[in-house]
């Protein structure tokens, strides 16, 4: 009978036997990782992080939804709703009434962004300070599609999305900022002119995917690459049309494509297009061009789909009667 082997123990990405004890101090570590990456773009740009302290804000902004995050607890509303509750509870403490608290989200955000006709999101890390060369480059690039008609989007944080909501001011353009609730108040920058908090991040993509014509991705961590590939997702699924995905610093992400050219697509895991579907650039005004020519092609965009789809619903209806 042959002898069996050992059951091998998963490891971690940088080599650490996986456990319960392991899993907990890097969730940890993560978190701690955020907050100082937060913090350390505020206190680049030169401001007091508000992690660290109350400051007040004199940008000027028209603060919408629950103005009152700031005095929530630690535990974050997408933390709640993810979690399983028993069924002795409150109401108010409920997945039911959590719905009727994303559904008000959901109805503020587009009422407050419905004015936003044409828009560019711009995601990449908070890190970045004042004195790094993306950041110049975020801010000529907002700037430059500020000009050209497009509201700025971002996460409202420091860093690059601080760099970008401060061209947009300098272009002239409509600068948005859409925070999210963190079990740290992360703060919004000082050239943030909308300025929306959200308790729930699917919420909060939602607002960056429907308002915007295009996304620029400058370097950044986790959450720039989960909007990379949350919009190449609904581009390649069909769910939005005409969308330039555009990856700025060349250098940063070589090994990315290089990755997704040598394993996804060599294994057939995804297509030569999907590739594709992502622009490479280290020049803003190739970036702001890239975004102004695809929307001003013949080709129809999302939004010119979904109209005529609408219609062609209003006129079945009429038809039924």
């Amino acid at each position: 009978m042959a002898k069996r082997r050992p059951a091998r123990v998963p490891r971690t990405a940088t080599g650490k036997q996986a456990g319960p004890d392991v899993l907990a101090s890097a969730e940890r570590q993560a978190r701690a990782g955020m907050k100082e990456r937060t913090e350390e773009g505020h206190l680049l740009a030169g401001r007091n992080p508000p992690s660290r302290g109350h400051e007040t804000r004199h940008s000027g902004a028209v603060q919408l939804i629950e103005d009152a995050i700031r005095d929530l607890p630690p535990m974050t509303e997408d933390e709640k709703l993810l979690q399983k509750i028993g069924p002795r509870i409150d109401f108010t403490r409920t997945d039911p009434w959590r719905v009727l608290r994303i559904m008000s989200e959901f109805i503020e955000g587009f009422d407050t962004l419905a004015g936003v006709t044409r828009g560019v999101s711009i995601f990449g890390s908070a890190r970045t300070g004042p004195d790094d060369p993306q950041y110049a480059a975020a801010r000529e690039t907002a700037r430059l599609l500020a000009e050209a008609g497009y509201s700025i989007i971002t996460g409202a944080g420091p860093g690059i999305m601080e760099a970008a909501n401060r061209g947009a001011r300098e272009g002239r353009g409509h600068s948005v900022g859409c925070n999210i609730e963190l079990p740290f108040e992360q703060g919004a920058n000082p050239y943030v002119d909308t300025l929306i908090n959200f308790r729930y991040f699917f919420v909060r993509k939602t607002m960056f995917i429907k308002y915007s014509d295009a996304f620029v991705i400058f370097p950044g961590g986790y959450g720039t690459l989960d909007e990379l590939f949350e919009a190449l997702t609904l581009i390649q699924t069909g769910k939005i049309y005409r969308f330039p995905v555009i990856l700025f610093g060349r250098r940063y992400w070589a090994g990315l494509v290089r990755w997704l050219q040598s394993r996804a697509l060599l294994e057939k895991k995804i297509s030569a297009g999907d590739l594709d579907l992502m622009l490479l650039t280290d020049d803003p005004a190739e970036a702001a061009a890239a975004v102004v020519a695809a929307h001003s092609s013949a080709h129809p965009d999302r939004r010119t789909v979904t109209e005529g789809a609408e219609a062609a619903d209003r006129m079945a209806v009429v038809r039924a009667r």
